[in-house]
């Protein structure tokens, strides 16, 4: 007889239902993971109210925490009792791009939370190397945000990252404090935050930054520079996707600036003349970062947050989550991001409640 367990399922646009369905059986090289939290992610949202939803039924989630439930034939990295961080890729493993380590680049990939079942639900499968181990320092709501954490220090590496240097981070988001504090982890002279909103530039200076700027202040860029000295800065981290801070990454960058946007950007964004003859004229160097993944498989930005986390390097503040719902209310939370200006912040999924 089958094992039941409640789920958020997607069946339509706008149609998600809390329903109970028959739990995932590991197969051989796979754990059963009992959900503990997930994040929602900027990414779930479209899948949701919008057309993005790669097929119906779905169960979406994968910014997710949980303990292993039960382990397939041949699994021999992680043990029932295990607490694990999940990870969503499911790379193909046989391709140019996988051969080579860049996972995230992957063409023939699968994706826990959207390409298959995800952690919207009391249980999730996932292949064994996808179940990354913590300790009991870390809480779940913490392992919840290992995703995003190896989305920064992915990000954060994707330029020649060398501390003493001054760094710009644009976007206090959790994945903006995050790359934050990865980037005094690995030790920076001087990190500087932008956004708009005063209470998570305090929160990112209570976790590391050495200073914080609200860009809706007329006179922010004199500020800024007046920290570096008028030079500008070192590297520039974008976390926002953002069109207005994605234009300000130009001005903030110093001489031979290294630049990396990890922000999604959300519209159509153009650059002027004088936009692009900074770059020409400053001669800096501009990249993006595509998700969270190196060889081995999932890759050391993975087992890095595992022990900063652990360690209190990297530090958790519960005013990173704005809120906290059920997952039998998750319907009722993608309702809130229809309203403009409602969602303030990260919200986490409780699969328990």
């Amino acid at each position: 007889m089958a094992i039941m367990m409640k789920a958020s399922v997607l069946h339509a646009k706008e149609d998600l239902r809390y329903e109970e369905i028959e739990r995932p059986v590991p197969k051989a090289g796979e754990v059963l993971i009992k959900v503990k939290f997930t994040g929602i992610c900027g990414s779930d949202v479209p899948r949701v109210n919008a057309d993005e939803c790669h097929f119906f039924p779905n169960i979406l989630g994968h910014e997710f925490s949980g303990v292993v439930e039960e382990i397939g034939e041949g699994v021999t990295k992680v043990q029932p009792g295990d607490r694990v961080a999940g990870v969503p890729l499911v790379p193909c493993m046989k391709c140019p791009d996988c051969m080579k380590g860049n996972y995230s680049l992957c063409k023939h990939y699968s994706f826990i939370g959207s390409r298959q079942f995800g952690s919207f639900a009391e249980y999730v499968c996932v292949p064994e190397v996808n179940a990354v181990k913590f300790s009991e320092e870390v809480s779940f709501e913490q392992a919840a945000l290992f995703e995003p954490a190896a989305v920064a220090l992915h990000g954060l590496e994707r330029v020649n990252y060398k501390g003493g240097c001054t760094v710009a981070i644009l976007g206090t988001g959790p994945i903006g404090i995050l790359t934050m504090q990865f980037a005094k982890i690995y030790g920076a002279a001087k990190v500087v935050v932008f956004d708009i909103v005063d209470e998570k530039l305090e929160l990112a200076k209570e976790l590391g930054a050495d200073a914080g700027i609200n860009t809706l202040e007329p006179d922010f860029m004199e500020k800024a520079m007046a920290l570096t000295d008028g030079n500008g800065f070192d590297y520039v981290y974008e976390t926002a996707g953002n069109t207005i801070t994605m234009k300000m990454g130009f001005q903030l960058a110093a001489n031979k600036a290294q630049i990396c946007y990890i922000g999604t950007p959300k519209k159509e964004l153009t650059f002027g003349v004088k936009e692009w003859e900074n770059m020409n004229r400053k001669e800096f160097t501009m990249t993006g970062s595509w998700m969270s993944y190196s060889a081995p498989f999932p890759g050391h930005e993975w087992t890095a947050i595992a022990h900063f986390f652990a360690t209190g390097q990297l530090k958790y503040d519960p005013r990173m989550i704005w809120q906290i719902v059920p997952l039998s209310g998750l319907d009722e939370a993608f309702r809130w991001y229809k309203e403009p200006g409602k969602v303030k912040g990260k919200i986490l999924v409780d699969s328990e409640k």
